[in-house]
């Protein structure tokens, strides 16, 4: 098998830097088609080695805990894939060689055949091994016409085509089961990158998506007609508005002994004439703008310290727009003020129109409501914010974007 494999890896290493570009079309597609039957075919290999590997306890004998942490370690995987790739290998070993064949002939794809073991499972618990063998022909057949996700769905109902008499009660099983199986799979990583940044993966249990689906997609509509994020990048800004409202509640547990809040360590005058950078209490760095922008927020706050290092002021909170000033602010602007936006108080920071680092007041005459979006993008574009005669905030438009620089402001707030 070594050889075997080892002829097919140089076989593969030569189509590597091969002129895709040179193929006709028809010849592109069936390359394509190819190397997908190929790759399945090598799943299906690679799973009955690991099932190998893990009957003979070899991961054990060489020191690890269990096989889905050897080839964590062994082939670089996440924990999570791992233990999914030692749980699909067992069942395709117990139970399905139907589902092993179909793989390793290509005719399904390694996602498909975990649906089809998952719920051949199932129905083989709710109505016996005949069911689950007519299961398996049936959902092997839908497999070329469905992907993994409409499998599955079609999966919660396999009962009404192999045991109707039974299916009803059979469907609540599987629903049990599934609930089961999310709930196993569930985790959420967060892994730090050299520059500080986070990665996020994981998968979330029915519920918890629909949780967050429910909190976030009210906030990652654009914010205007010049709003140029991608979808995915409102999504990022949405998880930090969330993220924003829920430190402003309090309702967070204590964390250490004290409120969860963000700490961010400057020098006054690194803030004051925005040179050099803050450092959050994680020991990760923020440019001088980010800092500015978090010490408008009185749910955020700053430690500002001397030349010497002594603390100054933590927080300094008598100066930053909470209690009667902010509900006198909520009166006034409604919402974020930024022309266009609809973001409710709750989702607000109040931004200081002159920063108190350059001598600012901390009153209703220097303050303006903006959501999480608009006061980073008031920070790092050249709008600028001013009160009218009336007191109400409008917002002049940088030359390229408007030529007369009209003032602009936020009908929004003003008809509800």
């Amino acid at each position: 098998m070594v050889e075997a494999l080892a002829l097919a890896d140089e076989a593969v290493s030569t189509c590597v830097d091969d002129a895709t570009w040179a193929l006709a079309e028809d010849e592109l597609v069936a390359a394509l088609d190819a190397t997908h039957r190929l790759e399945q075919r090598l799943a299906a290999v690679k799973l009955a080695l690991v099932r190998e590997i893990d009957s003979r306890g070899t991961a054990r004998a060489q020191g690890a805990s269990s096989t889905a942490v050897w080839l964590r370690e062994r082939l670089h995987l996440t924990i999570s894939a791992a233990r999914r790739l030692v749980d699909l290998a067992a069942a395709l070993d117990t139970g399905n060689p139907e589902v092993r064949a179909a793989l390793a002939n290509g005719d399904i794809t390694v996602d498909q055949a975990r649906v089809i073991a998952d719920t051949v499972a199932t129905v083989h618990a709710a109505a016996g091994a005949e069911a689950a063998d007519k299961a398996v022909g049936v959902l092997t057949d839908w497999a070329n016409q469905f992907d993994p996700t409409l499998l599955r769905k079609l999966g919660t109902r396999i009962l009404d085509h192999v045991a109707p008499d039974i299916a009803d009660a059979a469907a609540q099983a599987a629903l049990e089961a599934e609930a089961r199986r999310a709930s196993r799979d569930r985790h959420l990583t967060l892994t730090e990158l050299s520059d500080g940044r986070l990665r996020l993966t994981g998968i979330l249990d029915t519920e918890t998506a629909g949780l967050l689906r429910t909190t976030i997609d009210p906030l990652t509509a654009p914010g205007g007609p010049d709003d140029q994020r991608s979808p995915a990048q409102r999504r990022h800004d949405a998880l930090a508005d969330i993220c924003r409202l829920t430190l402003r509640t309090g309702d967070l547990p204590e964390h250490g002994g004290g409120p969860a809040q963000i700490v961010v360590t400057t020098t006054f005058d690194t803030l004051a004439q925005q040179l050099g950078a803050g450092t959050l209490d994680t020991g990760l760095h923020l440019t001088p703008e980010t800092v500015r922008r978090l010490a408008c927020d009185a749910a955020i706050l700053p430690a500002v310290l001397g030349s010497a290092s002594q603390t100054l002021d933590l927080g300094r909170q008598r100066r930053l727009v909470s209690g009667p000033l902010r509900r006198a602010l909520v009166l006034r602007d409604r919402g974020c003020a930024f022309p266009g936006c609809d973001r409710p108080p709750r989702w607000c920071d109040a931004h200081h129109i002159r920063h108190w680092a350059d001598g600012g007041t901390t009153s209703l005459a220097n303050a303006v409501l903006l959501c999480g979006h608009h006061h980073r993008h008031l920070h790092h574009s050249d709008w600028v914010v001013r009160l009218g005669g009336d007191g109400h905030p409008e917002f002049t438009p940088p030359a390229w974007l408007d030529p007369d620089q009209i003032p602009r402001r936020n009908h929004y707030h003003r008809r509800t």
